[in-house]
């Protein structure tokens, strides 16, 4: 299906961050006739989004004006948003809707149920992000191409065509095609199951195998100091914000903990088969984690920000790197990173660049090859 109009014709947002200021973005972009309002504790942010034309009304506080609302997003940490929606509740008009973008969904459906508040609320999670965070680091396309998960109170049914799925879940169908994601509706528990697995457990997996590499380094820093190419790879996202991980640990706990003794027990498989020599397992192991992960679609965005980066084979020397830098940016190419890859276990090439996009990354492998260079995928 193609693009269309919103019914909603006034939106309002609470909380106005990276993650809402790129919904909030991405709506003025493709449909500037809705008018937008907003409320954050951060003025100048909002003063900000209104000289951008994001925000039509910047709104003082939780009041009158969000009667004026179709819909509200509440955009604050998920720990903050059922507070939020106490607050909005006395002004929501008649048909009024409100939904979420909290990366768990238990705890807010929980409290729209004990408000009796099914019928007025979707939730939503847009499957997007950075490690940049707030209004100044959103863009109108942070979610394009990005799975955004609709969970409805009750009766979720992924299966059914948009036209039959029931008015209010239409509603958020319809914002998350307009701003060119990839909406996908699932029940709100098994919304948590999933991201526990794809995106809560590998981040644990990450910060505990540092933390085990740091606790086990020798007094030289032996590891520290080639910990780079694959180990610095699979373990990028540890550097994520400990504040917002800890807060969805909290939030998300038993599925978590469920997939985390799943976990353990399949690394405790792998023990047995290490010290009983079992050759054929330890293939398997291999086998068929490969295959999985080679059928795993790259045509999407899921929830773990993507690497956009590769490595050039290029002589040690000096210049080496400040020639790739002219040649990128002269054609207006903004690189992330660059610098030597000590650690080329996997055959990469000894220089590897970062880059902010995807868009960013496939120029610059394009003009490179034109001065052919041999480029890697990392």
């Amino acid at each position: 299906m193609g693009e269309q109009n919103m019914t909603d014709s006034t939106i309002g947002f609470i909380g106005l961050g990276l993650i809402g200021g790129s919904i909030a973005r991405a709506i003025k972009r493709r449909q500037p006739q809705v008018r937008i309002m907003a409320y954050m504790r951060t003025r100048a942010r909002l003063e900000q989004a209104k000289a951008d034309g994001i925000v039509d009304v910047i709104l003082e506080g939780i009041g009158d004006q969000l009667s004026q609302c179709d819909l509200i997003f509440l955009c604050t940490p998920v720990e903050y948003n059922a507070q939020y929606l106490t607050a909005i509740r006395p002004y929501l008009k008649e048909g009024a809707l409100i939904t979420d973008v909290g990366s768990t969904k238990t705890s807010i459906h929980q409290e729209i149920a004990r408000q009796g508040l099914e019928d007025r609320f979707v939730g939503g999670h847009p499957m997007a992000g950075s490690e940049k965070t707030g209004y100044e680091n959103s863009s109108d396309h942070l979610l394009e191409n990005a799975y955004y998960i609709v969970t409805p109170p009750v009766g979720a049914d992924g299966s059914l065509p948009f036209e039959e799925q029931p008015e209010n879940v239409r509603r958020i169908l319809t914002v998350a095609r307009i701003i060119g994601a990839i909406p996908m509706v699932l029940d709100y528990r098994e919304h948590d199951r999933v991201v526990a697995a794809i995106s809560h457990l590998p981040h644990l997996i990450a910060s505990s195998l540092v933390n085990l590499v740091r606790d086990s380094d020798t007094a030289a820093g032996t590891m520290k100091r080639v910990a780079a190419g694959g180990f610095k790879d699979i373990t990028r996202i540890a550097s994520s914000s400990p504040e917002m991980w800890e807060q969805i640990c909290m939030t998300n706990t038993l599925p978590i903990a469920e997939v985390l003794e799943r976990y353990i027990a399949s690394l405790n498989l792998v023990l047995d088969q290490i010290r009983g020599r079992d050759n054929e397992g330890i293939y398997k192991l291999f086998e068929t984690s490969r295959d999985y992960r080679n059928s795993i679609t790259e045509r999407a965005r899921g929830p773990l920000e993507p690497a956009y980066e590769f490595s050039v084979d290029v002589v040690d020397e000096v210049g080496s790197i400040s020639t790739i830098s002219v040649i990128l940016a002269a054609k207006g190419i903004s690189i992330k990173n660059i610098g030597i890859n000590n650690n080329r276990e996997h055959g990469e090439g000894a220089l590897k660049i970062a880059f902010y996009d995807q868009e960013s990354m496939e120029a610059a492998w394009k003009h490179l090859d034109k001065y052919k260079y041999e480029m890697f995928r990392v």
